[in-house]
């Protein structure tokens, strides 16, 4: 049974799954090394545009990583290529969705922020479990442009989980749903973002990170350099023809 599956459910959209059901969909070394090569797969096909991150079951998205692994081989400070962190091991340039279906601890809160977006069934909980055994979340970082500084401090510190309903609350989520309409719901954003001019979507992830990591100033000028080519491409074209056509676009990502 393959750690990770990849499947293409809707066009334009992959469905990277976490299969390993059994271990709570840990991130032991199998699935590891298989998101990385998931990841890379979907950056590198121009005819996918948005990609979904789930875990298989309903116990859990990701618990985190093997402990048990790292027990046995004495792991002390984890190489940054050790995990697929988006935007930080690994580069992907398109929207990513979390699909958070259970827990969501430690090294699946991970996986569940790198994501762009994430869409969590009501019975997902999430939580930096790191402080409850002696390890370490540098990877944090990045939550104080998603969270409160006080919901940030309080979810390092004490460890304890936040419910779906509360994580969305607090914006780290953007929908809560039914646990069977988890997929549906991320397949319908997915489709949605898809269904746009893929340059222009592009952009607009890499402008928020713009806005998040530079000040305000730097980042006006760094974007619009960014979308130049954007307002100049094949595609900018076909938009505003399509529309006076009445009809749906067909983008070129050109």
């Amino acid at each position: 049974m393959d750690a990770i599956l990849f499947e293409t459910p809707a066009e334009g959209v992959a469905l990277i799954t976490i299969n390993r059901p059994e271990r709570r969909n840990s991130l032991g070394k199998e699935v590891r090394e298989g998101l990385f090569a998931a990841w890379e797969r979907f950056e590198r096909d121009p005819a996918l545009q948005v990609a979904i991150l789930t875990g298989a079951g309903d116990k859990a998205f990701c618990a985190g990583g093997d402990l048990k692994e790292m027990a046995e081989t004495v792991l002390k400070v984890p190489p940054l290529d050790m995990f697929p962190i988006l935007g930080q091991s690994i580069e992907v340039t398109k929207p990513t969705i979390a699909a958070v279906n259970g827990v969501a601890f430690a090294g699946g809160w991970l996986m569940a922020q790198g994501c762009d977006l994430c869409v969590a069934s009501d019975n997902a909980q999430f939580a930096v479990t790191e402080a409850k055994v002696g390890r370490g979340s540098p990877w944090a970082v990045p939550l104080i442009t998603m969270i409160p500084q006080r919901i940030m401090m309080e979810v390092l510190m004490t460890g304890r989980a936040l419910s779906a309903q509360r994580a969305y609350e607090v914006g780290l989520v953007n929908r809560v749903v039914e646990p069977d309409q988890l997929i549906p719901a991320a397949l319908e954003l997915a489709k949605e973002i898809a269904a746009n001019a893929p340059l222009s979507v592009r952009a607009a992830k890499e402008t928020v990170r713009l806005a998040t990591e530079m000040g305000q100033s730097a980042a006006l000028r760094a974007a619009r350099h960014l979308w130049r080519p954007v307002y100049t491409s094949d595609d900018a074209k076909e938009g505003p023809r399509a529309f006076a056509e009445k009809r749906a676009p067909v983008w070129q990502g050109r």
